[in-house]
């Protein structure tokens, strides 16, 4: 395993750790206490991330002893143990997707296929009979489009139309605009929308949907085609979940099903997350680049420029010759600036407030990192994750 790959490995474990911590530690306190749901939780996350069943992921853990040490395990469980924890955990982990608020939400359904009859027994021995087992369950989802996070979801054993469970996905969420495709076409869902959450439904009228019968305020709602095609998002995000974790649920009863489900929405949405922190730094980072090189090429060259020899002290001091400092008072702050192998050296007040900020941001970012490398940090829970991000 390459040392980035290995290294990705270690920040999903401890983000899935953290995220941990909003279940009990222990189902009772008469528990052997060998390995703590956290661990638990951590492991299942990992084998979805890893498209392995459990005995695969156990094997996994078994070659690579540094990386149960990260996990805290001092003994591997044995897959059984894992299984247990699935059926126990089914409404436990649920509870870890907690985001409530987006501007513009998209809702929409899918299918997983189960494992519970072979292929061959499904189509050729039993192909004359009426099969006893559904071959897939039913997931709908809620995500935020901008994010491309889970919001909410539902599973459902047997299959039932769409608008069942549309109020059910949007009952607890703020946000200013839902879409929805031509199946969520209904009187109630518009009404709830407009009444309950005070957003705009952009839900597209099936043909036999009787709009033209009647003139009433859910018929009349301005249809904005940009936003609806913003519900395109979902089919990435069902795309993304099925090919990275897998189409298939590969345990045997409902329970663990759920819970196997489950784990592989809450796999995404910390895979999201942590991308996304990454697509954060990366574009302030290009921002600020580009801001100094336009600096570096169109104040400096277009000024007639003064020219004076100074040197460098062992401490690295630079003492600026007087001539060139008769604009510079004591005490005013100067920023340096390096251009392959030139130093440019300009007053902050000169700058414009965006570079400033993004300066600011960039110093801060480089001591974060700095202090990451060095264990000095500290953890927090991802409301609090997402109000300090906000403040950036």
């Amino acid at each position: 395993m390459a040392k980035e790959e290995y290294e990705n490995y270690l920040k999903f474990i401890d983000e899935a750790l953290e995220l941990a911590k909003e279940i009990p530690r222990h189902f009772s306190k008469f528990s052997n206490k060998i390995y703590c749901n956290h661990q638990k939780f951590a492991i299942i996350i990992l084998m979805q991330k890893l498209k392995l069943t459990t005995r695969g992921v156990i094997s996994f853990l078994k070659s690579n002893p540094t990386l149960c040490m990260h996990f805290g395990l001092f003994r591997i469980p044995v897959h059984t143990t894992v299984v247990r924890f699935f059926a126990k955990a089914k409404n436990l982990i649920g509870l870890l997707l907690k985001i409530r608020q987006a501007n513009i939400v998209a809702v929409d359904s899918t299918g997983f296929e189960l494992e519970a009859k072979s292929f061959y027994y499904r189509n050729v021995f039993n192909s004359d009979k009426k099969q006893k087992t559904k071959r897939y369950i039913k997931l709908s989802i809620c995500i935020d489009t901008d994010k491309q996070l889970i919001l909410s979801y539902k599973i459902r054993k047997k299959l039932r139309h769409d608008t069942k469970d549309f109020k059910y996905l949007l009952k607890d969420i703020a946000c200013e605009q839902v879409a929805a495709d031509k199946g969520y076409d209904d009187k109630k869902i518009r009404k709830f929308v407009l009444d309950k959450l005070n957003a705009v439904p952009q839900i597209p009228f099936r043909k036999n949907s009787g709009r033209n019968g009647s003139v009433n305020r859910t018929s009349n709602i301005l249809f904005d085609e940009k936003i609806y095609h913003q519900r395109s998002k979902i089919e990435t995000v069902f795309s993304v979940i099925k090919r990275r974790y897998g189409s298939v649920l590969r345990n045997k009863s409902y329970a663990t099903q759920q819970a196997e489900l489950i784990s592989k929405l809450i796999t995404y949405n910390l895979d999201r997350k942590l991308n996304y922190l990454l697509l954060i730094i990366e574009g302030c980072t290009r921002a600020l680049k580009r801001k100094i090189y336009i600096l570096s090429k169109t104040n400096l060259t277009r000024l007639k420029m003064d020219v004076a020899i100074t040197k460098m002290s062992s401490k690295g001091q630079v003492v600026i010759p007087s001539e060139l400092r008769e604009e510079i008072h004591e005490g005013e702050k100067l920023i340096v600036i390096k251009d392959g192998n030139r130093l440019i050296i300009k007053k902050v007040e000169d700058l414009d407030n965006n570079l400033k900020e993004d300066l600011i941001f960039a110093k801060r970012t480089e001591e974060a990192w700095r202090k990451y490398e060095r264990g000095e940090f500290t953890s927090s829970n991802k409301e609090d994750f997402l109000k300090e991000l906000k403040k950036w």
